[in-house]
């Protein structure tokens, strides 16, 4: 892991979970509503959401219902999203575990081990560290630099032209001619795509969606760009992937992000700009020496060269 991977990886710490946009233009046409996190409902003998039952007893040790849900929401998304009443026996089960776990520990006096008073000082010096960059990204992190860089890359990144298209791939032209002639004689595309089509679009009907010229292989791009609206293709399009029978739906300009859409993204790419500096000021500051893997001085780094 780089250091800038590093740091990268502090600040998304010292932000919390943050909402990740795709920062593209085509976001404002196809942004998906973001799904909500599902609701807790009230286990067995609960009446209100707002209960907080005691769920558990390990060695006199109380588990509350909270404790379940916050075990949950540590998980992976794709367990966060199963129905709650299906894994709760599995979460219960893992808290009581994890507490025995616990007190067989303490009771060893772990606790009381350089190898756990080392990852203890380890873990302080991590969340330390976290509050802190934290802290400096708060203060710096202001509206006008998020709308600087959104202004930036909006500068950089131009709407680009766009399709929608469908296909219908197959393996060989033999297969991909017969579909042209189906076609011509008046056969439903989608149908087509669903019965003879070998990848993942056909339970689409073959729809790609829309895409730009860089995002297809330039056999694919430059066939599709070149059609009119609601063309099919006269002859095979042969790429890597084998034969495509291509219908162009509709042609377009990107809509750009609004700065609204945007700024969820924006506050990372600022905040990491923000930490770089800050350690960047720090270690300026600091008084540094490097040794190499075998303890000899390491040679100064040469200076980067100037900006035009």
């Amino acid at each position: 892991m780089s250091f800038k991977t590093m740091r990268a990886a502090l600040v998304v710490a010292a932000l919390g979970s943050v909402a990740t946009v795709a920062l593209s233009p085509a976001m404002a046409q196809d942004a998906a509503k973001p799904a909500a996190a599902p609701a807790a409902k009230p286990a067995a003998g609960g009446s209100a959401l707002g209960d907080d039952p005691v769920v558990a007893r390990a060695n006199g040790k109380e588990f509350k219902r909270s404790d379940v849900i916050a075990l949950l929401q540590q998980l992976d998304p794709q367990v966060q999203q199963m129905p709650l009443q299906m894994i709760y026996p599995q979460l219960v089960e893992q808290l009581i575990q994890a507490q025995l776990v616990t007190e067989a520990g303490y009771k060893a006096k772990l606790q009381d081990s350089a190898d756990v008073k080392k990852r203890m000082k380890q873990a302080e010096e991590q969340f330390v560290q976290q509050a802190w960059l934290k802290g400096e990204i708060d203060k710096k992190l202001t509206q006008d630099k998020l709308k600087a860089a959104y202004d930036k890359w909006m500068k950089e990144n131009p709407p680009q032209d766009e399709v929608r298209a469908s296909h219908i791939l197959v393996k060989t032209k033999e297969e991909a001619d017969a579909i042209i002639k189906q076609l011509k004689g008046g056969a439903d595309f989608a149908k087509l795509a669903a019965e003879k089509g070998t990848d993942g679009t056909k339970d689409q009907g073959g729809d790609l969606g829309y895409f730009t010229k860089d995002r297809m292989v330039p056999e694919f791009a430059n066939a599709a760009f070149a059609m009119k609206v609601g063309d099919v293709s006269a002859a095979p399009v042969q790429t890597e992937f084998g034969f495509h029978v291509i219908k162009l739906a509709d042609k377009r300009k990107q809509v750009p992000p609004t700065f609204d859409q945007a700024t969820p993204q924006l506050r990372q790419m600022v905040a990491q700009e923000i930490a770089e500096e800050v350690v960047r000021g720090l270690e300026k500051a600091a008084k540094v020496e490097k040794f190499n893997i075998d303890g000899s001085p390491m040679a100064p780094a040469a200076p980067a060269p100037a900006k035009p």
